[in-house]
């Protein structure tokens, strides 16, 4: 059993736009980086046990979870047929060889790094030889640590802890190693005209809501998240990746700032609990470069906090809108799984 205490930093820019509430919108922006690609597979398999703990005056959430062995399921998404975004093919893995510990002379994974990566954006590292980056380790402002543990280095290239994926290099993804994300899932109680809790027909467990946005990219709805920048904490980035994906935080009038920062800052400070810390099965992985996220959910109990913020799609997102939490519900990725932790936790419908 791990504790992890994260200690809130609510400094920066929160901006908020207001629309009719709960209605889909679509917009044209895009974001400075790809935060989701979309491929079929089946869902990431994992196990969590989250006990939420109040917060303390100091601002802090303590959760605790329990996760499964990785050699219990193999990644399925990061070994998709077709790289996201590509025409590049992966060299196809069978479950059995997946572990790095089977030896396979035959293994020729393609070497395959995006042009939105290859061409040096400012998230971005380096190709390998131009630059000594410190795996396994805080090297400078970013973060090259991994919530699985350490993970082994081969000719100067870090190797995905879950194992082989079909492709080399980095794709998609900016980092070499561990790239971090962050899923903030906001979630609320579906109401009836006088404000009672609406019970599921079937199960009569009360029903939640959370924030999705529907993907731009490949129009799967998914939970509003994206990637931790170098330096930044968690706890920012949060509360940054929810303004702007599910609010438009860039779009926001300056008279209508001060109110909607504090109704947000309200929700962020409540006692949320971490879902789930750990690795990805995420189509955009390779053999070099992975992603990594914290889930943590916060919930408006009352209803008086974002639950009264009409919502606006922004960034990357094309739709967004309050959903019923339901395990009928397809999401992207593992983002289903997420939900369904959640739903236990507040004893709700699934």
């Amino acid at each position: 059993m791990v504790h992890f205490i994260l200690q809130r930093n609510w400094i920066g820019r929160v901006h908020l736009a207001l629309t009719l509430f709960g209605l889909p919108y679509t917009v044209c922006s895009s974001g400075v980086r790809p935060a989701v690609s979309c491929s079929p597979g089946h869902p990431f398999r994992t196990s969590q046990t989250i006990r939420p703990i109040s917060t303390s005056c100091c601002n802090r959430y303590v959760t605790s979870f329990q996760k499964m062995p990785s050699s219990a399921a193999p990644h399925v998404r990061s070994r998709g047929a077709q790289y996201p975004g590509s025409k590049i093919k992966r060299f196809p893995v069978p479950d059995d060889k997946v572990d790095w510990s089977q030896v396979w002379p035959l293994y020729d994974p393609v070497c395959y790094t995006s042009p939105s990566v290859a061409n040096k954006p400012v998230w971005a590292d380096p190709d390998i030889g131009s630059f000594s980056p410190q795996f396994n380790a805080v090297d400078g402002n970013v973060d090259r640590t991994s919530f699985e543990g350490s993970y082994t280095v081969e000719n100067g290239k870090p190797l995905n802890p879950h194992g082989r994926t079909g492709l080399s290099c980095r794709g998609l993804l900016g980092r070499w190693g561990p790239n971090h994300a962050a899923d903030p899932i906001v979630t609320r109680w579906k109401i009836d005209a006088k404000g009672a809790k609406i019970n599921h027909s079937v199960s009569k467990q009360p029903i939640l809501q959370f924030v999705s946005i529907k993907r731009k990219d490949c129009g799967e709805w998914a939970i509003p998240g994206g990637m931790v920048d170098p330096g930044e904490q968690v706890s920012l980035t949060l509360q940054r990746e929810f303004s702007e994906e599910a609010l438009n935080s860039l779009a926001v009038e300056a008279s209508k700032k001060a109110e909607i920062h504090e109704r947000i800052t309200k929700l962020f400070k409540s006692s949320g609990f971490q879902v789930y810390k750990g690795y990805v099965d995420d189509p955009r992985n390779t053999d070099n470069a992975w992603m990594e996220t914290v889930a943590v959910n916060f919930h408006d109990d009352t209803g008086n906090s974002v639950s009264e913020l009409p919502l606006q799609a922004g960034d990357d997102a094309g739709q967004v809108q309050w959903v019923d939490v339901d395990s009928s519900f397809p999401l992207y990725a593992n983002h289903s799984h997420f939900l369904q932790l959640v739903a236990k936790e507040r004893k709700a419908h699934w």
